[in-house]
């Protein structure tokens, strides 16, 4: 029995927060392989025993004849069971064409208000036939990645600097999170990971300008499974919604993140996560084009619950 999964998405952090079902899948039926629209996944999942194969789907556009080419990959891998974690008919019918005998799927026509958290879950637990399919599980990387960094950084408190993410409307800001490094520096031990990515170098300098002391990594200028170690082997994570938060919380990290235009249920699935919102919002009400100003999420409560967590 070969079981494949199907993620439709192209950002890594959308990919990771279904890790927890592809490991209760794995566990059951062996090792799977996932098909998806992320470059880095392959690289980010390299240590994971219960991930047979990543593949890199780079093109897949909307057109009726893509479901013809779709069904010819999907035939190469000689599938048993595909789980499709996206609502697609297109999708749904090239696994048809190409033979598979069990496929599970989304509801058709769900996008809208789609609890991606909730949907996976309940998918996972019709396959499995459980109930209560746990959501949160361990990151898998090789231990002497971990020793390598906390050798190297021993006597600090590890910080993550989440300062990336997948756009502009969920950014905290540069100006809000050098304040918050020169503020804890005034007291404490630290070492910051500051997390951008290689199209993020500016954030990465307008934050480094700012601050009075030099003790941070450039992760900007890293390959992706270069930077996996650091997010597994800090103390917390404190930034944006993004993949590191992901990473983070799943090695048993506490992650701090900002929810300026991120639904909550993108943080869901962890006791991990520690979720920060602008002040006046209800978290419920925040989900895409919220929109909300960034500074009003005020550096000192940052600071408060960094120290609450910490102690």
């Amino acid at each position: 029995m070969k079981t494949g999964i199907y993620l439709s998405y192209v950002g890594l952090g959308a990919n990771l927060l279904h890790l927890s079902y592809c490991h209760q899948i794995a566990k059951k039926h062996g090792p799977v392989t996932i098909i998806t629209l992320c470059k880095n996944l392959e690289e980010t999942l390299i240590d994971d025993p219960l991930i047979e194969k990543v593949y890199y789907l780079e093109k897949y556009s909307k057109k009726f004849i893509d479901i013809f080419k779709l069904s010819k990959i999907l035939k190469e891998f000689n599938f048993t069971n595909l789980l499709i974690f996206y609502p697609s008919i297109r999708i749904f019918l090239a696994a048809k064409i190409s033979g598979i005998k069990k496929i599970y799927t989304y509801k058709f026509f769900k996008k809208k208000n789609l609890h991606l958290v909730n949907e996976a879950k309940l998918l996972t637990e019709k396959f499995l036939d459980i109930n209560n399919c746990q959501t949160e599980t361990n990151f898998s990387i090789n231990i002497k990645k971990i020793e390598k960094i906390n050798n190297e950084f021993k006597n600090n408190f590890k910080i993550v600097i989440g300062a990336g993410s997948s756009g502009p409307t969920t950014r905290w800001g540069s100006d809000n999170f050098a304040k918050l490094i020169n503020k804890l520096n005034e007291n404490g031990d630290y070492i910051f990971f500051i997390l951008c990515g290689p199209n993020e170098k500016k954030i990465e300098d307008e934050i480094i300008n700012k601050l009075n002391k030099k003790n941070y990594v450039r992760l900007s200028d890293k390959k992706i499974i270069e930077v996996v170690p650091y997010l597994c082997a800090c103390n917390m994570y404190v930034g944006n919604d993004s993949f590191g938060s992901h990473i983070s919380a799943q090695s048993g990290k506490k992650s701090i993140v900002f929810l300026l235009d991120s639904p909550k249920a993108y943080t869901d699935y962890s006791k991990n996560f520690f979720r920060l919102i602008p002040e006046g919002f209800n978290i419920e009400d925040i989900t895409h084009n919220t929109k909300a100003d960034p500074n009003l999420i005020l550096v000192d409560n940052v600071i408060k619950k960094i120290q609450s967590l910490k102690n």
